[in-house]
C-alpha cells in the first residue's frame, strides 16, 4: 500500500504506475482516493474547531460557575451537548471516510522500481543471467513422478484416497532425500548468519492483509471455518507478522531470518501435464528467508536474497538462470521481483523454483512495523524469497542427477544428510 500523502501529491505518477502494469480499471480509483480523502480531511478540520470550541467553553463554564452564574453556565452547558452530539457525528462520518479510503488504498498497487521491465503478464520476463552449463542426457527422462514410483518413493493414489488431488505421499529415500534438502538449505542459510526460525502455520485476517492483496488471498489462502485465522500458504506471511505494530531500533536491523514451514495453497485452475505430479500441490513445505531492514539498504539485500537461491542450487549442481519479472507479473505490493528458475532436462527448458521480493515499505505500512531512527520514526522495508521449496525442488534435482540405469545421485553436499549414501537406487 502505498502512501495517501504520496498520491495526494502525485496523482499523475500513480496513475502511471498503474498503466505500466496494464491495470486500467483501476485509474478512477486514484481520483475517487483523492475526493474521499479531501471529504476526510474537512471533516477533520470540523472536528478539530469543536474540540477546540469545546475546551473553551468549558473553560466559560468554570469561571461562570465560580461567579455564581448558573444560568449562563446552564445555556453554555447545552451548547456543549450539542456541539458533542456533532461531534459523533462528524467521528463517525471520518471514521467511515477512512476504512473507505484504505480499502480502496489496499487496491492500488505499489510504485514499482524504475528498473522493471514493461510488459504485461509473465511471458514478458526478462532473462538476466544463467549459471551451470544445462546438459540433456543422451538417454530419455521420465516424468518425474515415473522416477519416483520406480524408486518407490511416492504414492498418489493413496494421497487421492485420503485427501484428494494435489496431495502425495513421498516414500523411502525420496522422503528421506525431501528431508535432507531441506535440512541442508536451513544449514545453509544459518551459516551465511540468518537467524533459523519455526513460526506460527497459522495467521489472522489481519496480518494476511496486511502481507499480501485480496486478490492473492482469494486464490492462495485456506480458512479456518469459525476462527480468525487462515493456513500459511508460505512462512513469509507469519515471519513478517512477526513485527506487526511494532517499534523496532534502527541499531537493531537488518533483521535477516530463515524459516521452515509446511505451506497449504487453493492452487484454483486446470493444470497442464508439467504442473501434474508434484508440481503444484495443495501442501508442500518449504525454507524462506526474509528480512527487514533501512530503506536505503533493500536494494543491497534484494541482490543478496536472490543469490542465495543461486547459490545453493548450484552448490547442488542444478543449472539456473535468474529472470526480471515485468511490470505485468507483479504483485501488487512488490517493488521489484526476481525469479529463479530450474533446469529441466526432460523439458528442455527452465522453471520456476523460487522468486525474491522487495515490497518496499508496502507491508510495513498495512502492518505498522516502524523504525526507531535518530532523525524520528520511519517505516522498515521488507523482502523475502525462496531458500527451497521442496518436492517441486526434487524435479530439477531428480532430473539433473538421474542416471542412464534409473539410479539418482546424491551431490557431495548432500550426503551428510543422507546417512552418506551416494547413490538412490
Amino acid at each position: 500500500m502505498i502512501d495517501i500523502k504520496f498520491l495526494r501529491d502525485n496523482p499523475e505518477a500513480v496513475k502511471e504506475n498503474i498503466r505500466k502494469k496494464f491495470q486500467d480499471s483501476k485509474l478512477p480509483l486514484v481520483d475517487e482516493v483523492i475526493t474521499l480523502d479531501a471529504e476526510r480531511r474537512s471533516i477533520q478540520q470540523q472536528a478539530d474547531q469543536l474540540k477546540a470550541d469545546r475546551n473553551k467553553l468549558s473553560k466559560q463554564i468554570g469561571a461562570l460557575m465560580g461567579q455564581g452564574k448558573k444560568d449562563e453556565a446552564e445555556e453554555i452547558k447545552k451548547q456543549v451537548a450539542a456541539n458533542a452530539e456533532k461531534l459523533a457525528e462528524l467521528d463517525k462520518q471520518q471514521t467511515e471516510l477512512e476504512e473507505k479510503v484504505t480499502k480502496i488504498m489496499m487496491v492500488i498497487p505499489n510504485i514499482i522500481d524504475p528498473s522493471v521491465p514493461i510488459g504485461k503478464d509473465d511471458s514478458e520476463n526478462v532473462e538476466v543471467q544463467r549459471y551451470g552449463e544445462p546438459v540433456v542426457p543422451d538417454f530419455e527422462i521420465p516424468y518425474h513422478t515415473e522416477i519416483m514410483e520406480r524408486l518407490q518413493g511416492i504414492d498418489l493414489d493413496s494421497a487421492r484416497r485420503v485427501a484428494g488431488n494435489g496431495f502425495y505421499y513421498l516414500m523411502g529415500d525420496i522422503a528421506r532425500l525431501h528431508s535432507a534438502v531441506i535440512s541442508y538449505a536451513r544449514d545453509f542459510m544459518i551459516d551465511r548468519g540468518f537467524t533459523y526460525c519455526v513460526p506460527p502455520f497459522m495467521i489472522r485476517s489481519n496480518v494476511v492483509t496486511g502481507v499480501m492483496s485480496f486478490a492473492e488471498m482469494d486464490a492462495m489462502m485456506y480458512k479456518i471455518e469459525g476462527e480468525d485465522l487462515y493456513l500459511i500458504g508460505t512462512s513469509e506471511h507469519s515471519m513478517i507478522g512477526k513485527f506487526i505494530d511494532q517499534i523496532v531500533k534502527e541499531e537493531e536491523l537488518p533483521y535477516t531470518l530463515t524459516s521452515y514451514s509446511p505451506c497449504f495453497r487453493k492452487e484454483k485452475g486446470a493444470h497442464g501435464l508439467e504442473e501434474r505430479g508434484v508440481y503444484r500441490i495443495h501442501q508442500f513445505e518449504k525454507q524462506e528467508m526474509i528480512v527487514v531492514c533501512k530503506p536505503e539498504e533493500s536494494p543491497m539485500w534484494f541482490d543478496k536474497l536472490w543469490q542465495n537461491t543461486v547459490d545453493l542450487f548450484r552448490s547442488l549442481d542444478i543449472p539456473v538462470r535468474t529472470l526480471e519479472c515485468c511490470s505485468g507479473d507483479l504483485a501488487d505490493l512488490k517493488v521489484k521481483s526476481v525469479d529463479v528458475e530450474a533446469w529441466s532436462p526432460r523439458q528442455q527448458k527452465y522453471f520456476e523454483v523460487g522468486s525474491c521480493s522487495n515490497l518496499g515499505d508496502a507491508q510495513a505500512r498495512r502492518l505498522k512495523i516502524r523504525v526507531d531512527g535518530p532523525n524520528g520514526k520511519y517505516l522498515a522495508h521488507t523482502l523475502n524469497n525462496t531458500v527451497v521449496a521442496p518436492p517441486r525442488m526434487l524435479i530439477a534435482f531428480l532430473e539433473n542427477n538421474l542416471n542412464e540405469d534409473g539410479s539418482v545421485r546424491i551431490p557431495e553436499k548432500l550426503r551428510p544428510y543422507m546417512g552418506g549414501k551416494t547413490l538412490i537406487k
